[in-house]
């Protein structure tokens, strides 16, 4: 992997493993992070899960996907926590009818306590990180048609070391007149003035113009799942 910008990235590589038909057997997830401005970084890929019986050579490997982010704004894998005490990610959401749903979830995994009321702060972002402009984000997904409304206000949430909340987006991939629009790319921040989080949700919005987004709330599921109910 190499980096042509002028900033440290963190990439994410999606590979699709085939066997000897060119049949896709699995896809694989693999994150470099951390590549410098005009460095370049090789790794063998670990293909668990491809059939012990065959030999995965490059010509049975195909790159579906590649995410960038700067590494500075990554999100924070599992088991390590960033210095704001915040580990902020974003769930492979959900799909049912057109209507989308991806979970955003914010973990104290600092060592005080944390205390948030409101909405997550967005930026839309283009494959350049560029901004969206032409969509409107709403508070709460009352104007999402099947998203469920969040019908109560926001309310203040407290985060104890350990615990998390949760919030979600939401939108209708419609397509109608007009151009389609995709956003790869949202820079999340827990609320104004955080430490931005930048995700890859690949939004495909359509031509609806609009994308709901949930207000925070304290995640009570305790299975570490925490997705907003759709």
């Amino acid at each position: 992997m190499t980096n042509p910008g002028s900033e440290p990235f963190t990439y994410t590589i999606t590979f699709s493993l085939m066997d000897e038909q060119g049949r896709a057997m699995s896809t694989v997830e693999e994150t470099v992070a951390s590549v410098g401005a005009g460095k370049t970084v090789r790794r063998t890929l670990d293909h668990g899960g491809y059939p012990a019986d065959g030999a995965l050579d490059a010509g049975r490997v195909r790159i579906l996907d590649v995410e960038r982010v700067p590494s500075d704004e990554a999100p924070v894998p599992a088991g390590t926590c960033p210095a704001s005490g915040l580990r902020l990610t974003a769930d492979q959401g959900d799909a049912a009818m057109g209507l989308r749903v991806v979970g955003l979830h914010l973990e104290n995994c600092g060592d005080r306590t944390y205390s948030l009321e409101g909405y997550p702060v967005l930026q839309l972002l283009d494959a350049e990180h560029q901004p969206v402009d032409g969509v409107e984000i709403l508070r709460g997904t009352e104007g999402i048609p099947m998203a469920g409304g969040d019908g109560e206000a926001p309310r203040p949430v407290t985060l104890r070391p350990g615990e998390a909340a949760v919030s979600g987006l939401a939108w209708r991939n419609t397509t109608e007149f007009g151009d389609a629009v995709t956003v790869p790319y949202v820079r999340v921040r827990a609320e104004a003035g955080s430490d931005p989080v930048m995700v890859a949700p690949h939004l495909d919005l359509g031509t609806t113009g609009e994308l709901g987004v949930r207000a925070w709330r304290k995640d009570e599921s305790g299975s570490g799942d925490g997705r907003p109910d759709a």
